[in-house]
């Protein structure tokens, strides 16, 4: 079956993220192909719904997470036509307040801490394990979602970037970077900006398994059905009890310290440039990459 997850009204029409159930496998699809499957507010809070619908479903035991089309995710909506950063939602991740009307740090944190850190947050907590199939462009807010995965399986073409240096700003909101590549791998990865090949991110340990992209499918939905078969509560425990050591290994303090340079280079790009992105936008990033990979 395939469902309409539960998208907002400000995208009503349109659906951005796909439900589906294959006996104890629920895969969630996001649904933006044309758009390289950026992430407005209404997909994030679509994935969501998806995610709490496959958490409380007791004959669902993994969770896959797709995107539609050539690639994964490009990231963070900062310039489709669906863009929505003005538009309310009904907050989920955090008791901070609406940024709709605010100014500044007051908006851009308030935003930032519940549909970009928040809901990575939640969704890595998730108790039920979660497998990220990635294709095509990983990128930016591409990352957050994969990482909040507990597994990922890549095809041979995927490629995984975090241009966001280039915006003067040290990395997406859910910095877990040195982490799942080490300081140093980290660094070079921030430093540079360039596209880190799918070989390059298994050898790393960043990504689980790559294989063909006409296998990829096949593959995910093998190693589902596979840990599938595994008691659920086990599942959950195990789960909690990496996170926790990663979390005691200092992600979650990580996370929040880098989150703070995050906004003050956004806040410093506006004061400067009146610009928070620092002049930059998806395609002068992409560009400028493709420039300095020649």
């Amino acid at each position: 079956m395939s469902e309409n997850s539960g998208a907002a009204p400000h995208d009503a029409a349109v659906e951005v993220v796909r439900y589906e159930t294959r006996g104890p496998v629920a895969v969630v699809t996001m649904n933006r192909p044309e758009y390289r499957n950026a992430q407005n507010s209404a997909m994030t809070y679509a994935l969501d719904d998806a995610f709490y619908r496959a958490a409380a479903d007791d004959e669902v035991k993994v969770i896959v997470l797709a995107g539609a089309g050539k690639h994964f995710s490009a990231g963070h909506d900062i310039g489709t036509p669906g863009r929505d950063i003005d538009s309310s939602f009904d907050r989920r991740a955090g008791l901070w307040w609406d940024h709709v009307g605010k100014a500044g740090v007051d908006s851009r944190f308030a935003r930032e801490s519940e549909v970009y850190l928040g809901m990575c947050r939640r969704w890595r907590e998730l108790p039920k394990p979660m497998i990220a199939m990635v294709q095509g462009a990983c990128v930016a807010g591409g990352l957050m979602l994969a990482w909040s995965c507990d597994l990922i399986v890549a095809s041979d073409d995927a490629f995984f970037a975090d241009p966001v240096v280039r915006m003067g700003i040290p990395g997406v909101e859910y910095f877990a970077h040195p982490w799942v590549l080490g300081p140093r791998f980290a660094k070079e990865f921030l430093f540079t900006g360039d596209r880190m090949p799918a070989a390059r991110a298994a050898e790393l340990g960043m990504v689980n398994r790559v294989v063909a992209r006409d296998d990829l499918e096949a593959e995910v939905m093998g190693l589902a059905a596979r840990i599938a078969q595994m008691p659920r509560l086990g599942l959950a425990l195990t789960k909690k009890a990496v996170n926790q050591a990663e979390d005691l290994m200092g992600l979650r303090d990580g996370m929040d310290s880098v989150f703070g340079l995050h906004h003050a280079a956004h806040a410093h790009n506006a004061e400067v440039g009146n610009d928070p992105l620092g002049g930059q936008d998806a395609r002068s990033m992409r560009d400028a990459a493709r420039r300095e990979a020649r």
